[in-house]
């Protein structure tokens, strides 16, 4: 998988996330410990992002 290819699929991951973080917050039952697991994950593949993208530019 190219760099590009890999850099597509890592932002439609985080997009998934995103969603998820969404309807999670929307939903009363939710607990703070699913919560933080979302937000950390989508910060996790945020940084992999911008490393990615760096090494681009």
């Amino acid at each position: 998988m190219n760099i590009e290819a890999h850099l597509a699929t890592l932002e439609k991951k985080h997009g998934v996330l995103e969603q998820e973080l969404h309807s999670a917050l929307l939903q009363p039952s939710t607990d703070d410990t699913t919560i933080a697991d979302i937000k950390r994950r989508k910060l996790r593949l945020k940084d992999e992002i911008a490393k990615i993208r760096s090494t681009l530019h």
